[in-house]
């Protein structure tokens, strides 16, 4: 899988770490945005999204909002 993954989060939300979890245990390397301290990330997110809220996961150019896991073994084709 050579899609880029991004995820946009926070250290205190509960579904950011579901999602780096499940990157964890399907050896996917991820690249995160800790939107709670970085104010050009946040603008970023919000642009590409339309979201303020977290997480939000790009896998190439596919976006999903939330820990949703079967859309992310849809975009990850795992």
């Amino acid at each position: 899988m050579d899609k880029q993954v991004t995820i946009y989060s926070t250290p205190t939300c509960h579904f950011c770490q579901m999602a780096k979890e499940f990157f964890t245990e399907h050896d996917i390397t991820y690249t995160e945005y800790n939107v709670a301290e970085d104010k050009e990330k946040v603008q970023e997110m919000v642009q590409k999204s339309g979201q303020m809220g977290v997480p939000v996961i790009f896998v190439g150019e596919e976006m999903a909002i939330g820990f949703d896991e079967d859309r992310l073994r849809q975009m990850l084709e795992l």
